[in-house]
This record gives structure tokens, sequence and C-alpha cells, in this order.
């Protein structure tokens, strides 16, 4: 029998976690998306639980919460549901800042890609164009645009997209710049293939991670946006909305301060909500991060 030690089996390879399983692993991002998961749930059963219109008087004003089981958080100053508008105004909320994120991504991914790409005057050009949008506070010009529109849902859809797209360029401008002078793109150059075709078929998909990351960042501040428009009277009114809700009951806040108070709770739930689920596709989404964990 030989006397030479036996060779050590070779250490098993470390797997690396998916973006899946790395997203999962994050407490904040995980808290996010069942907070996120119960407004959705809220606004898809609003038509269920309450078919009527959540402008409807069904009680007594200013029935407080937790006393009548009709009316389970209460009425404001006109006997309306706080409930139905809660459920209501959590569809109006996601629909703004959902559409309004996809029309800024719409605008600002393919400026950004052009600009990256291309350089020189085309460049300086389209960042000329996006540094005149960044001179004006966002805010007051979703104000003057939905007061020259007229406040109605499409109107404040519009406003926030037109206001949210040029750190999307910026962003997609950056990450292009970085990408253009890759192996395979330049390969994809020699072979003859067109602009558009490398942009779609080689760059852009690489560029998708820190986009998603920004997408649902730019929910939270359109659902923001939203509130506060609506809070200035600047709302749909054939719609209910949390941010009406708030400006609604901020003159009676003392006297009723749950008119006030469980919208503006929502608001702040769904907005840290979504910054959460941000922060852990950014774990998740981000190979670098994602090796040193």
């Amino acid at each position: 029998m030989s006397g030479a030690l036996p060779l050590s089996a070779p250490a098993p390879a470390r797997r690396r976690r998916g973006p899946l399983a790395a997203f999962l692993r994050h407490p904040g991002a995980v808290f996010g998306l069942v907070i996120l998961t119960v407004v959705v749930a809220a606004a898809l059963l609003a038509p269920v639980l309450y078919p009527t219109s959540p402008w409807r008087m069904v009680q007594r004003p200013f029935v407080p919460p937790f006393t009548l089981e009709r009316v389970p958080l209460g009425t404001d100053a006109l006997g309306r549901d706080i409930a139905a508008g809660l459920m209501h105004g959590a569809g109006v909320s996601l629909i703004v800042g959902l559409v309004s994120t996809l029309a800024a991504l719409l605008i600002g991914v393919p400026l950004g890609a052009l600009a990256g790409y291309l350089g020189g005057r085309v460049d300086d050009a389209l960042m000329r164009f996006t540094e005149l949008f960044q001179t004006v506070p966002s805010f007051a010009l979703a104000i003057v645009l939905v007061a020259i529109l007229q406040p109605s849902l499409s109107s404040m859809i519009l406003a926030i997209a037109l206001v949210s797209w040029p750190p999307v360029t910026r962003l997609v401008r950056g990450e292009v710049l970085s990408l253009r002078s890759r192996e395979y793109v330049q390969a994809a150059i020699v072979t003859g293939q067109t602009t558009f075709t490398i942009l779609r078929r080689e760059v852009l998909p690489n560029t998708l991670s820190p986009i998603v990351v920004l997408a649902s960042l730019m929910v939270a501040t359109a659902i923001l946006l939203e509130s506060s428009l609506s809070f200035l009277g600047l709302g749909d009114p054939n719609r209910m909305s949390w941010g009406f809700m708030v400006g609604a009951g901020r003159t009676v806040i003392r006297q009723a301060w749950w008119i006030t108070a469980f919208p503006g709770v929502l608001i702040l739930l769904t907005v840290l909500a979504l910054n959460l689920i941000g922060e852990g596709l950014n774990d998740a989404l981000n190979p670098r991060l994602s090796r040193e964990r």
C-alpha cells in the first residue's frame, strides 16, 4: 500500500445566485414587494368591493373610523366613504405612475441611445435640448402643463412624462458611451449592420438593468407628483385620488384627522415600497454588487 497522501477532492465551485434569488434575499425589497402587492390588489378589487362611485354620500359627515361597519374607515366632510376613496384612488395612482413612466422611457431611451452612440453634433444638440427641460423645476413645469391642458388623467400623465424623461436620457447616454467601444459592437459595425440594428440588438439590451432600476424610482416620483397636483386641485375631477383626499381634509385636520391621515400614509407606504424595490433591483441586477455578496 502506497504511503502517498490521498488527494483531496476539489472544493465545489461557488454558485452565483441569480437575480431573482438575490432580490428575494434583500429584506427591504421583499417588504416593498408585499406592500406594492397589497396596493395593486386594492386597486383591482375596488370595483368589486365598492361598485358605486366613491364620490357618493353614504353616511353622515365626519363619522370616525372603526365605529360603523358600513364605513370602517369613517367618512369625510361630505359623508363619502374613506375606504372606497382609498381603494379607487390606488388605481389612479398606479395608472398615472406606470403609464407616465412608460411614456418617459419611450422618450428618454431613444434620445439617450442616439446621443451616446452617434456623439458629435447630434450628442451636443440632444443634450442641450435635454438641459432645456431641466432648467425649469419639474413640479412647476407640471403645474403649468396641466393648467394649460385642463386637469384630467391624461393631461397629468402627459405632464409627468414630459418632466420625467431627462434623467432617463442622461442615464442611457452614459451607458451607451461605455458600450459603443466594446468588441461586439465594433464587430457589428464591421459586418455592416445599421445603427438601428446595432442599438436594438447589441447596445440597448445591455442597458436594461439600470433602466429597470430607474423606472421603479420614477414610478414613485410620478405618484408623488400626481398626489401633489391633485392636492392643489389639478387632478381629474371625475376620479378620486389620494392627493385629492389629503387636500380635501387639510382644512378639518384637527376635527377629522382620518380624512388626511389614511391617504397620506398610503402615499408614504407606496412610495417607500417602490424605493425599496428599486434598491433591491439595483443589488440584484448590478453584477459587481452580486459578486461582492
